[in-house]
């Protein structure tokens, strides 16, 4: 079968000799019908940051139930599901608390299907356990792939800081791409805060304001906090969302968020946040969370089937997966790619 394979550092390649599994045990086959291209996997390529393993790349994957292993409960050939993208032990604590994200066993095993392990950028996935499934029902795979990933992540971050969302506070979103915009969307359908959204470019603003944010600054400006704490007055913004966490953002987070407030990091820019006593207003919580739980996923999917949140998606045949890559580096891609096979 087709399949876009990490080789190597910089080394992607799509191949056409790898074999159709058979499930075995409580293991699933899925027909993909959409896996989505993310930042994450050109850390992967670009970075190295998994490194001595070949594999097929994608963590964000849907499709339908091809077949399924004896052990299997529940499920029937052409179910349409998504696939859990963090895969943990399924034993520890934090695993029977729905939480794979945060495993005891990460350190010690691949992150998941796409990060160490195969993943779905391929005509076929086979997923370790049913454990890792979640219906669809009536969602299209190709459009709820992303949901995995682009929606759970913002998701889990925003229900960290649900009670501090109230309808007087302001909310900061800083950077309206993969991940950022669909936080967007999240933040309407759940609370009532005053969101102020902020990125590097005119259409990205436009964007933003199309999906409800009530205030678009352009985080380039030498006097973005200030043009921020003019909206906010003097008790600034309850919640920061970073979804670029890069230096620059960090530090236009630590200079609007309030006193008592979350300045959370989503985004793996790299960016390093120098603390002192000072640096912080006094009560902030700085938290990096990764991804979310499988039923902060299921609660993800009933978002979407409710329509309150969708992702802007550009469909691609898996045959172009190096082009896409290209295309996300240089800031080409609006929303989220998905190849199809």
């Amino acid at each position: 079968m087709k399949a876009v394979r990490f080789f190597g550092l910089k080394d992607v390649r799509v191949v056409n000799d790898q074999e159709k599994p058979v499930p075995t045990g409580d293991e699933v086959l899925l027909k993909i019908g959409g896996a989505g291209v993310c930042h994450s996997d050109l850390h992967i390529i670009d970075e190295g940051t998994v490194s001595g393993v070949v594999f097929t790349l994608g963590h964000e994957n849907a499709g339908w139930i091809e077949a399924m292993g004896p052990a299997v409960k529940g499920y029937k050939k052409g179910d349409a599901v998504l696939v859990y993208g963090p895969w943990g032990c399924g034993h520890c604590k934090p695993c029977q608390l729905s939480s794979e994200n945060y495993c005891d066993h990460q350190s010690e095993m691949a992150f998941g299907g796409g990060l160490g392990l195969n993943g779905g950028m391929a005509e076929y996935l086979l997923v370790p356990s049913s454990r890792l499934l979640v219906p669809i029902y009536d969602l299209d795979p190709v459009i709820a792939a992303p949901l995995t990933d682009a929606a759970l992540t913002p998701y889990s971050a925003i229900k960290r800081s649900l009670h501090k969302l109230m309808s007087d506070e302001f909310v900061v979103v800083i950077g309206v791409g993969g991940l950022g915009h669909v936080a967007l969307q999240i933040l309407r359908a759940m609370t009532g805060a005053t969101v102020i959204a902020c990125d590097i470019t005119p259409d990205r603003l436009e964007f933003a304001r199309s999906l409800g944010a009530a205030y678009a600054i352009n985080s380039k400006d030498s006097d973005a906090a200030e043009q921020i704490k003019k909206i906010t007055g003097i008790k600034k913004a309850k919640v920061v969302l970073d979804f670029v966490g890069a230096t620059s953002t960090i530090e236009l987070g630590a200079k609007v968020v309030s006193l008592n407030g979350d300045l959370t990091i989503i985004g793996l820019g790299g960016g390093k946040f120098s603390y002192n006593m000072m640096g912080l207003p006094f009560g902030v919580n700085m938290s990096n969370p990764y991804w979310g739980s499988r039923t902060e996923l299921m609660e993800v999917v009933g978002l979407a089937r409710q329509k309150k949140i969708h992702i802007e998606i550009e469909k691609y045949p898996l045959d172009q997966a190096v082009e896409v890559y290209d295309k996300l580096r240089n800031g080409k891609i609006k929303g989220r790619a998905v190849l199809i096979p």
